[in-house]
């Protein structure tokens, strides 16, 4: 019998828990900034967010129907009420194609987007981590701008 450290349902909590972090930080945003502002030649927090929204359910979609589909970032959201939108519209897609997945199924490797070849829980484990990452620099972005970002524990 092996031992079981989080199972799949805390780990999909974890992200969703992640997701709503990440919806506030965006909510933080003024309009013109989330598209416009960067530091250091990083790219604006809008096009880091759909850089998530364009891997995120198409990835699951990918590990449940493994049909390989190229993915492209440039999504044409252009208002911050429409990154919003796509956000909240993708949370139950996330749910449902992760339901679909078996644990069983968790350690197959699989290769998404045609180029990327690791374990299904692997990629699960870098959706979030690419997530966090991400979040990282929108908050350095609104501490730049003088706006205090959500708390980083603030999940729920």
């Amino acid at each position: 019998m092996s031992a079981t450290m989080i199972t799949k349902s805390e780990l999909l909590q974890h992200w969703l828990g992640h997701r709503k972090l990440t919806r506030k930080t965006i909510e933080k945003f003024p309009e013109k900034e989330l598209f416009e502002f960067s530091i250091g030649g990083m790219r604006p927090f809008s096009a880091l967010i759909k850089e998530l929204l364009s891997i995120d359910v198409p990835g699951l979609k990918e590990m449940v129907t493994r049909e390989t589909a190229p993915f492209s970032h440039d999504l044409p959201l252009n208002t911050k009420e429409e990154i919003l939108n796509k956000w909240d519209e993708d949370t139950p897609k996330i749910v449902a194609y992760f339901n679909q997945i078996s644990e069983d199924q968790l350690h197959e490797t699989i290769k998404l987007f045609g180029q990327y070849e690791f374990t299904i829980i692997s990629h699960l484990l870098y959706f979030i981590d690419n997530e966090i990452h991400h979040r990282g620099q929108g908050f350095v972005y609104l501490r730049a701008l003088g706006i205090e970002p959500p708390f980083f524990w603030d999940r729920y």
